[in-house]
C-alpha cells in the first residue's frame, strides 16, 4: 500500500514579534513567517500578507477592516488573533468571505485584575507624582500636610462590565475594604453578586452619580463607544477617580482631559486611550492623572499563555476541527 504523501503545513504570518518559545513552535508546527523586527506591519505588506497566508495572526495594532479583507487571497480561511479584544478586526466582512475568527479570552484575567487594582491604588494616594519629586530630587523630607492623598478603604468602586475582568478586580477591591458596585449588560448570577457582595445598578447614570471610583472594564464594541460621553462624565462628583484598562475608545478622552484640568474630577487611571499610540499632550501635563503605556497585560505569562491559545485555534483548524476560541464560525 503506497504512503500516503505528507499534507502541506499552512503558511501562517504572524504581524508582530511574539514571545520565542510561541515563535519556535510555530515554526515548528506551521510554515510560519515571523516578524522579527516587530515594527508594525505596513498597509501594503498586510495585503500582501493576506493575498498569499492561510492563517493571519494579527494583534490589536492591525486593522483588519473590510477593504483588506477585499484582498484576500482564496487560501485565507482563519484569523487567529492574538488578543482578547476583536475590535481591530471587521467581523461582518470575514464572516462574508466564510473567514473563520479567533481570539485568546480568559488568559489576561488577572493580569488585567492586577493592573486595574494597582491604578487604583496609585491614583488616590498620588503614588506617580510622589515618585516624580523622588526623581527630581525635590524632596526636602517629611511634613504632615504635605502630599495628602485619600484613602480607599470603606470607598465606593463602580465597575463598568462584570465579566471575567470585572469580577476579578471586585474580588481585589473587596480586600482592600471597597464596597462593590456594577452595571453590566446584563445583570451576574445571584450566587456571583452574593460571593463579592456586589449592588447591581440597570443605570449607569446614576450609578456614576454615586461612586467615588469607576473602573472601566467593558469591551469596546459600537455599543460602548463614548460609553462614558461628556455627559455621563459630568454625572461624576468631583471628588471621584477614574480607571480605564479596557479600551481608550470607551471615554470622551477629550471630555476626560478637560474636566482633570478643572479639576471637575479629582483624577485618573489610563493604561489605554483613544487614539493610542497616541496621547493626548494635555494629559501628560497633569499631575492627577497616571498614564500607562497599556501595559495591563503585559507579563511573560500572560503572553504564552495567549500564544499557546492561538497555536490551539490554528492546530485544530488545520486539522478540520471547529477551534476552541472562536468569535466566529466563519459560515456566510
Amino acid at each position: 500500500m503506497p504512503a500516503t504523501a505528507p499534507r502541506p503545513r499552512p503558511l501562517v504570518i504572524v504581524t508582530r514579534k511574539l514571545p520565542d518559545a510561541i515563535e519556535t513552535r510555530m515554526r515548528e508546527l506551521f510554515d510560519a513567517r515571523l516578524n522579527f523586527a516587530d515594527e508594525p506591519m505596513e498597509r501594503a505588506a498586510l495585503g500582501a500578507a493576506v493575498r498569499e497566508c492561510d492563517v493571519l495572526v494579527p494583534t490589536v495594532t492591525d486593522k483588519v477592516d473590510a477593504a483588506l479583507l477585499s484582498e484576500a487571497g482564496p487560501r485565507l480561511k482563519l484569523i487567529a488573533s492574538f488578543g482578547t479584544g476583536t475590535d481591530h478586526i471587521d467581523l461582518a466582512a470575514a464572516k462574508q468571505r466564510g473567514i473563520v475568527v479567533t481570539n485568546t479570552p480568559g488568559v489576561l484575567t488577572e493580569d488585567t485584575a492586577d493592573m486595574t487594582m494597582a491604578l487604583i491604588l496609585a491614583v488616590p494616594r498620588r503614588l506617580a507624582e510622589g515618585e516624580r519629586v523622588m526623581r527630581n530630587g525635590d524632596w526636602r523630607g517629611w511634613s504632615p500636610t504635605w502630599m495628602l492623598g485619600h484613602r480607599i478603604w470603606g470607598k465606593r468602586l463602580g465597575i463598568i462590565g462584570m465579566g471575567r475582568i470585572g469580577q476579578a478586580v471586585a474580588r481585589r477591591a473587596r480586600g482592600f475594604g471597597l464596597s462593590i458596585h456594577y452595571h453590566n449588560r446584563k445583570r451576574v448570577h445571584d450566587q456571583v453578586e452574593q460571593e463579592l457582595e456586589a449592588t447591581y445598578w440597570e443605570s449607569l447614570d446614576q450609578m456614576l452619580a454615586r461612586m467615588d471610583i469607576v473602573s472601566v472594564n467593558c469591551p469596546h464594541t459600537p455599543a460602548t463607544y463614548h460609553l462614558l460621553s461628556a455627559r455621563r462624565l459630568k454625572l461624576l462628583q468631583p471628588h471621584a477617580y477614574l480607571v480605564n484598562t479596557a479600551r481608550g475608545e470607551v471615554v470622551d478622552e477629550a471630555a476626560l482631559t478637560r474636566m482633570l484640568e478643572r479639576r471637575e474630577l479629582a483624577g485618573a487611571g489610563l493604561d489605554v486611550f483613544e487614539h493610542e499610540p497616541a496621547v493626548n499632550p494635555k494629559l501628560l501635563k497633569l499631575d492627577n492623572v497616571v498614564l500607562l503605556p497599556h501595559m495591563g497585560s503585559a507579563t511573560m505569562e500572560g503572553r504564552i499563555d495567549m500564544g499557546e491559545k492561538v497555536i490551539i485555534n490554528i492546530k485544530t483548524f488545520v486539522d478540520g476541527h471547529a477551534p476552541p476560541d472562536r468569535v466566529l464560525d466563519g459560515a456566510a
